[in-house]
């Protein structure tokens, strides 16, 4: 009937059954394995080595990101895009 939960969920009505919507949804999200949790652990030990765990803890979550999510392709153009898109209130002092 459905291949997956994703596809359960696109066909359910919210309306008439809100807490099989609500466990569907639970289901769709919750991860099969923990293995990309054991992942991220070890590429956490991996980046804080003895050198640079003087490292800020945003700086330590941003490389950790990257080498997760080393199998996407990034272009300098998408990062500026991205960047420029972002308000910043800039103090200045005259």
């Amino acid at each position: 009937m459905f291949k997956n939960a994703m596809d359960a969920l696109s066909v359910c009505n919210r309306v008439m059954f809100p807490n099989v919507f609500k466990l569907l949804q639970i289901l769709a999200t919750h991860p099969v394995s923990s293995a990309s949790n054991e992942r991220s652990f070890s590429t956490l030990k991996r980046i804080k080595t003895y050198l640079r765990n003087s490292k800020s803890e945003g700086r330590l979550k941003g490389l950790a990101l990257l080498s997760i999510n080393r199998h996407y392709q990034i272009t300098a153009d998408e990062v500026l895009i991205e960047l420029s898109n972002k308000k910043r209130r800039l103090k200045f002092l005259l």
